[in-house]
């Protein structure tokens, strides 16, 4: 699995030759300037929550690829109005498709479009195959749930929120991958805007600590498991 980081909470999951796009944010973020856009391959688009640091690019990107818009009903809604392929879902289900099963699990956060308007609840993805299970958390706090979506999917690693704040920070990340039963955390939501900046070597010396191999890409960084 190749898995290309395109900074936030925006990542490029390759599963058996289909791209997966997870919150795409690149042309707004100060740290993605460097990342063209139009050079992004995706046949499919989830997206977590309607906050625009997680989907300012989403239409763009869909139109320049035919990608399937996948997320909570609201979010399906607001894009299938511009005419893009979507496919709805709502906490708790799941859908096979053919890169694997798709399972939406709960997020605690909020969840608004750019005018103020509602944006559904907030959500993370298991992803569900013969060969991987993962998790994408999408910004959410640590709740107790974790232990459940472990317990029931038993992920290999897991895409958390790292930038405090918004969201969880490290601390919180590290009690999230133990709930989760797994010991390898890929971090998002750190350093784009000054609220979110952490310290790297004090968050890595942390994850050490509690037995975590936490991974804190650069943005255009690849990472094969």
């Amino acid at each position: 699995m190749k898995i290309t980081y395109y900074g936030q909470s925006c990542f490029q999951v390759n599963i058996g030759g289909y791209k997966i796009l997870f919150d795409p944010f690149i042309t707004y973020n100060p740290l993605a300037q460097g990342i063209d856009v139009n050079s992004i391959e995706a046949d499919y688009i989830l997206i977590s929550h309607a906050h625009q640091d997680h989907m300012a690019d989403a239409e763009a990107i869909a139109r320049n690829t035919g990608a399937t818009i996948v997320a909570i009903w609201e979010i399906h809604a607001y894009y299938e109005k511009m005419g893009l392929k979507t496919h709805p879902m709502n906490i708790g289900g799941k859908w096979p498709f053919e890169f694997g099963t798709v399972i939406l699990t709960p997020a605690n956060h909020s969840s608004s479009f750019s005018d103020g308007t509602y944006g559904g609840l907030a959500t993370g993805f298991i992803i569900e195959n013969d060969e991987h299970t993962f998790y994408f958390a999408g910004d959410t706090a640590l709740f107790s749930d974790m232990k459940s979506i472990g317990d029931a999917h038993k992920p290999a690693f897991a895409f958390l929120p790292v930038g405090d704040n918004f969201t969880m920070g490290v601390k919180e990340a590290m009690q999230a991958a133990k709930l989760l039963g797994t010991k390898k955390v890929i971090g998002m939501h750190f350093d784009t805007f000054p609220y979110i900046q952490i310290n790297h070597e004090e968050s890595l010396l942390l994850a050490s600590f509690n037995e975590i191999n936490l991974s804190l890409p650069k943005v255009g960084e690849v990472i094969e498991l």
